[in-house]
């Protein structure tokens, strides 16, 4: 078959198989050019999951009737016109494909209105067969209409799913859209009836109320906020707590300059910030925005525009991992409560607390209770003694201190319960105390500290371990040879294609070194780290704390209880075990008030 050029329409319906893989991909393209146009409120009819219609409407910036023959050809855009500009893309949109695209597989029409001009006009396309523009009265903006969806494609459309799923998939990126960009109203009906209004928030402390809007007030009452700038990148958004971690990765949203990605740098580095304070197979959840120079970043490498690539990969990998790792170490126990407390006029501070740096709440100081790990741990096996004579009397105190409002973020205890639970009073309320999660986290945590200050030792081998990898791997070997001794590996090579394991690190010792070295290696490639080391090691020393913690059914006296409180409001981390699980509760006047039906 000799060589020659392809028809148009064949060429667009060919570059809809990359644009158009469903009736939510052409949601996304139109939606985004409305809002590349300046739009501030975009409504979005849908009719049969969007198989049967798709309408766009905006209040944007409009297309003259000269331009709208040329909207819909290929590669014909506004938003780029040199090589310049496509290094530095601004905008969701930029190839100039969606429109002929969406056209040459639907019955398509386009009208539109620029501001300021009293006429619009209206353009008509039938599966890439272009009409004429015709004056069509419009309101200033423009309105996209798609029917019939791969009518004349109908190997495509027989992949399109049920009616509710496509409508599913539509309404997720709403979703995504709709905490990307706050400010934008947004108007969704299916079938003639509305289904969702995402109302216009401005930024700020409103914005908080579109995320909850969006993913539902369980995930604003369990997350924490994220605010961070460094090295030419911004990080701010919000990541669930770990206690609040979900089955599967459904609420996780990350944008670069307000494009919602999918990008394993980013999945890798959120994975290894969590890796300590989660349940295996349970995922974070997070909305979070990052803010770089656009030159820093290639958003030309996927066709439907999911995909973008980092300059300075290992930059982003460890910024982010470093922003979230050190907000998920400020998630003491009690935080929640001493900022409450913090902005009530009516607590006073009680000796033997000291404000933390700008005023943001307490922060323990209690002589006699710094322990290296080696003491607290004699000292907490004092607590297994039996509860001394006269208990009852010594909670009359701490009690109606709490009373008072003198009482540091998980107040004083009061009681134990069944040999479990400590109970507390604070200012806010009741705070329950799972005893043995709390101390597994105190000394995990105490463990790492320890250790981190010896640094990681190394074990030579009795008998060197060979080990056959690629040419690649060999050469990553020498090259990251210093950074593989950090980690207390000595690694040579001993071929094109082998290495010989002389050393590894002492604790883990007992693991296969081949397996921790080729992990390690791998990581070293791909992010220039590596945190399998940490990971194995944290595994060892969690269990260790687990075993060595305080266990059910043992009869603590109350000065011991107030001893494990105050080590929690001091450990990072503490507001959940090294499992993931709760370390404590707290159960508010209003919330016991309900209980009772007080007040009814």
């Amino acid at each position: 078959m000799p060589i020659q050029a392809l028809p148009d329409t064949l060429v667009n319906q060919i570059a809809a198989g990359e644009v158009v893989e469903r009736p939510a991909s052409v949601v996304k393209e139109l939606v985004e050019n409305a809002l590349d146009a300046g739009a501030r409120r975009v409504d979005i009819d849908l009719e049969e999951g969007g198989v049967r219609l798709i309408r766009i409407r905006d209040d944007g910036g409009g297309i003259p009737s000269s331009e709208l023959a040329l909207a819909i050809s290929r590669h014909a855009t506004s938003k780029i016109t040199s090589i310049e500009d496509l290094e530095e893309v601004a905008t969701l949109g930029f190839r100039g494909e969606a429109l002929p695209s969406i056209a040459s597989v639907s019955r398509f029409a386009i009208s539109a209105r620029p501001r300021g001009e009293d006429q619009g006009a209206r353009l008509e396309v039938d599966g890439g067969r272009v009409g004429e523009v015709v004056p069509h009265p419009h309101p200033e903006g423009t309105t996209v209409e798609v029917r019939d969806l791969f009518f004349n494609v109908p190997a495509r459309r027989k992949f399109l799913r049920a009616e509710r799923t496509e409508l599913g998939h539509i309404e997720e990126w709403l979703r995504s859209l709709a905490l990307a960009r706050p400010g934008v109203e947004l108007r969704i009906s299916h079938n003639g009836r509305a289904s969702r209004h995402y109302k216009p928030v401005r930024d700020g402390g409103e914005r908080l109320r579109r995320v909850a809007e969006a993913l539902g007030e369980d995930f604003t009452r369990q997350c924490l906020a994220i605010e961070h700038a460094a090295a030419g990148l911004r990080l701010h958004g919000w990541v669930g707590l770990p206690t609040a971690a979900r089955s599967s990765a459904d609420q996780q949203y990350f944008y670069v300059n307000g494009r919602a990605v999918r990008d394993r740098t980013v999945a890798h580095a959120v994975r290894q910030a969590y890796s300590d304070v989660l349940f295996h197979g349970r995922h974070p959840a997070f909305v979070l925005f990052l803010e770089c120079d656009p030159r820093q970043v290639d958003v030309n490498v996927h066709p439907a525009k999911h995909e973008v690539r980092f300059r300075e990969q290992r930059l982003v990998h460890e910024f982010i991992y470093r922003t979230l790792h050190e907000a998920l170490a400020s998630t003491r126990a009690g935080v929640a409560a001493a900022a409450a407390a913090a902005q009530s006029p009516a607590l006073a501070m009680p000796s033997g607390f000291a404000a933390s740096p700008g005023g943001g709440g307490w922060s323990p100081r209690q002589d006699g209770l710094g322990l290296p790990v080696r003491e607290a741990m004699s000292a907490y096996a004092s607590l297994y003694r039996a509860p001394e004579p006269g208990q009852a009397g010594v909670a009359a105190a701490p009690a109606e201190a709490a009373n008072q409002g003198e009482a540091p973020p998980l107040g004083y205890a009061l009681a134990q319960l069944h040999g479990i639970f400590v109970l507390a009073e604070n200012h806010h309320g009741l705070v329950l105390v799972d005893m043995h999660a709390a101390h597994e986290r105190i000394t995990y945590e105490r463990l790492k500290s320890a250790l981190d200050g010896e640094g990681i030792r190394s074990q030579p081998l009795l008998v060197p371990v060979s080990l056959a990898v690629s040419e690649r791997e060999a050469d990553a070997a020498e090259q990251h040879a210093q950074a593989l001794a950090d980690y207390g590996f000595e690694i040579r090579r001993a071929g094109p294609q082998a290495l010989s394991i002389r050393s590894v690190p002492s604790l883990l010792a007992d693991l296969d070194p081949r397996s921790l070295a080729l992990d390690v290696l791998a990581d070293l490639r791909e992010h220039g780290s590596s945190r399998k080391l940490e990971q194995a090691r944290n595994e060892l020393l969690s269990t260790l704390a687990c075993h060595t913690s305080v266990r059910a059914n043992r009869r603590l006296t109350l000065p011991e209880m107030n001893a494990l409180l105050r080590d929690m409001e001091a450990t990072e981390r503490s507001g959940q075990c090294n499992h993931g699980r709760p370390t404590w509760v707290q159960l508010s006047k209003a919330e016991l008030d309900r209980l009772f039906l007080r007040g009814r």
